[in-house]
C-alpha cells in the first residue's frame, strides 16, 4: 500500500471507548510526562490494513483493507469533534502504512489531540502530541520511527530472549522517551512476575497493563 495525497480517504473502522491503559510509574518523570495523558476519554480510531501480522493480534478482523469502508477524513474529524472526546488514538492495523498528515491537520484545526500507536514500519507522517513505537520482530521499524517514539513500549512474550531485544530496541530511541514492557496477554500470568521483577532491576523501565483486558472492553 503507497500512501495517498492530501484528500486521501483513509481505511478506518472506528470504535469509541475509555482509554484507559494503566501503567505502573517507576520514576518521577514518567509519572510527569504521563499524568495528563491518563484516564482521558479518547476515541479510539482503528485503520484498516496491516503489513506485520503479529500472531497475539487482537484485532485480526483489521488486517484485510478490503472488510472496512473507505471514511473520508472530514467524517472521521466530524465524528472526533461531535464525541464527548477532547483527544483520539490511531491504532490499527498498522497506520504508518497511509499518510496520516491530512487527518493530524484536521483534527488540530478543531484543537483535538491525537496519540498514535504504531510499529513504525513505515515512516510516520503528520504531526502528532504522543507516538507509541511498539516494534514487532518480524517488521522491525524503520530507524526514524525510533528518533520520532515518545514512548517505547515492548510486547515480552518469550521470557528468555525479549527482555535483551527491549533493551536494544531501548538503545535506539531518544533519551526522553519513555520506556515500557507489557507481556503479550495469553502469556501474562506467566510473565507478569518477571517483568515486574526486571523493572524492579531496571528503573528506566515501567510496566504496562492492558487495562481493557481485565475490564473486557474488545
Amino acid at each position: 500500500m503507497k500512501k495517498g495525497v492530501d484528500n486521501e480517504a483513509f481505511l478506518l473502522s472506528i470504535k469509541i471507548l475509555y482509554f484507559c491503559t494503566l501503567i505502573l510509574l517507576n520514576n518521577r518523570t514518567a509519572k510527569e510526562k504521563m499524568s495528563e495523558l491518563k484516564e482521558k476519554y479518547k476515541e479510539i480510531f482503528r485503520k484498516g490494513g496491516c503489513d506485520v501480522g503479529c500472531r497475539w493480534c487482537d484485532s485480526k478482523i483489521s488486517w484485510n483493507p478490503d472488510k472496512h469502508r473507505l471514511i473520508d477524513v472530514e467524517e472521521v474529524v466530524a465524528n472526533a469533534v461531535n464525541s464527548p472526546a477532547k483527544a483520539v488514538v490511531v491504532t490499527g492495523g498498522e497506520p504508518s502504512l497511509y499518510n496520516l498528515e491530512p487527518l493530524c491537520s484536521e483534527l488540530k484545526k478543531h484543537n483535538v489531540e491525537n496519540f498514535l500507536e504504531t510499529s513504525g514500519s513505515n515512516e510516520i507522517t503528520g504531526e502528532w502530541d504522543w507516538i507509541c513505537l511498539s516494534p514487532k520482530r518480524n517488521m522491525l521499524p524503520v530507524e526514524s520511527s525510533f528518533r520520532k517514539a515518545n514512548e517505547l513500549k515492548v510486547i515480552i512474550y518469550n521470557l528468555e530472549t525479549d527482555f535483551k531485544w527491549a533493551e536494544e530496541l531501548a538503545a535506539k530511541v531518544g533519551e526522553n522517551c519513555l520506556l515500557f514492557l507489557q507481556s503479550e496477554w495469553s502469556k501474562y500470568k506467566q510473565n507478569i512476575d518477571a517483568i515486574v521483577e526486571y523493572v524492579k532491576q531496571n528503573p528506566q523501565w515501567n510496566v504496562s497493563l492492558q487495562a481493557h483486558k481485565f475490564m473486557r472492553i474488545p
